[in-house]
């Protein structure tokens, strides 16, 4: 409950959607002890929870309701009261697609604070200029030339990554399963297919140019630096997506969905390897962490060396999973680290992931993971 959530400016938020609502934790920047808050939108399936740090702060929810469809919630009190943005998102330019699920809302540029966007399912994506209160499809995304070939993946064809080059707002790149990432210059208006490099070892064309399966796409710190966890491997981009570089060696795995970039370190990048069956040809089929151990893998020289972080992390008969967005670094220094698990755990490293603790237990089965900083 909300009597005891007392928010202060500089105080840190950790944001976690849930297949039962959306929690939300809040410590200061110690980050020793917690408050918290939830579940918000009890029952509902949370994808995606995010806090918007221009202008006054405002929380979004993005609920896929089991009734009433796909609905972003709006609170500027931290939860203690909600409104639903009046229009909500839908699919207009094509007769025969409907919008499933969203799965993430991100904020746009710092200079328009009433900007955001939304990737949904069937692989699409929404832009708002009025902080939410109506939507609008980005029918390029819909009406892409590549479309027919695209497959979905076990989450379904969903378009789950957004990143904005704050140095150049429009320039955009967006991570679609299973379609690859797909990269735009004018804002939205056309996108370019950004996969150069890129293995998709369940098809015949193991490099073609559409059909890969990113599972997490993140911006690395500079304009040009972008990682992924990949269905595939993990990669690196030193060019704004043109090439990839594969920086899978020293994985216990290529497989993973989580995955999360230092905030201000564009060589520091994490993932959470998960095992696969039938090797790393096609890999996935268990779905949980390497070999049963709990390590979450940095890199501080982007992708030539990894190393395992498992202080504190369970070692033994650990057969945990987590979503590709559960994974996120505050913006602290030292940042933060936090996991969100399929079974409910949610681990956090106040030290740049070289130990951790269980901030909580018993949540429900986690989404999402994101992190905000109160202003």
């Amino acid at each position: 409950m909300l009597q005891n959530f007392r928010a202060e400016t500089g105080n840190v938020m950790v944001l976690v959607g849930t297949r039962k609502g959306a929690f939300v934790f809040l410590s200061d920047a110690d980050r020793r002890s917690w408050q918290m808050s939830g579940p918000h939108w009890v029952g509902s399936d949370v994808f995606h929870v995010m806090y918007d740090e221009r202008g006054d702060g405002c929380l979004y929810v993005v609920e896929n309701n089991p009734i009433f469809g796909a609905q972003i919630h709006r609170s500027l009190d931290f939860g203690a009261t909600w409104d639903t943005t009046s229009e909500g998102p839908s699919i207009d330019s094509s007769s025969s697609e409907t919008l499933n699920r969203i799965w993430q809302i991100v904020t746009g540029p710092l200079d328009q604070p009433d900007v955001l966007y939304l990737g949904g399912e069937p692989a699409c994506l929404f832009v708002t200029r009025d902080g939410g209160d109506t939507w609008s499809e980005i029918e390029s995304i819909t009406k892409h030339p590549t479309r027919e070939v695209w497959v979905p993946g076990f989450g379904g064809m969903c378009l789950h990554s957004i990143v904005i080059d704050k140095d150049s707002p429009k320039r955009m790149w967006v991570g679609v399963s299973a379609a690859g990432v797909f990269r735009s210059e004018d804002g939205g208006n056309s996108w370019i297919p950004a996969n150069n490099g890129t293995r998709a070892d369940f098809q015949p064309d193991r490099f073609p140019e559409v059909g890969q399966c990113p599972h997490k796409l993140v911006a690395g710190g500079t304009s040009t630096r972008l990682f992924q966890q990949n269905h595939c491997g993990v990669y690196r981009s030193d060019d704004g997506g043109k090439h990839w570089i594969d920086i899978s060696d020293g994985l216990p795995s290529r497989f993973g969905l989580a995955a999360a970039a230092h905030p201000h370190d564009a060589e520091t990048f994490y993932v959470l390897p998960e095992d696969n069956a039938l090797g790393d040809d096609v890999g996935g089929e268990k779905r949980f962490v390497s070999d049963a151990k709990m390590r979450v893998f940095r890199t501080r020289n982007g992708g030539a060396d990894w190393e395992a972080m498992t202080e504190g992390l369970p070692q033994n008969h650990a057969y945990l999973h987590a979503m590709r967005d559960g994974m996120a670094t505050d913006a602290l220094d030292p940042c933060g680290v936090y996991v969100g698990t399929s079974t409910g755990q949610l681990y956090h490293s106040r030290d740049e992931g070289d130990s951790w603790e269980l901030l909580t237990d018993l949540l429900p089965p986690i989404n999402s993971v994101e992190t905000g900083i109160i202003v």
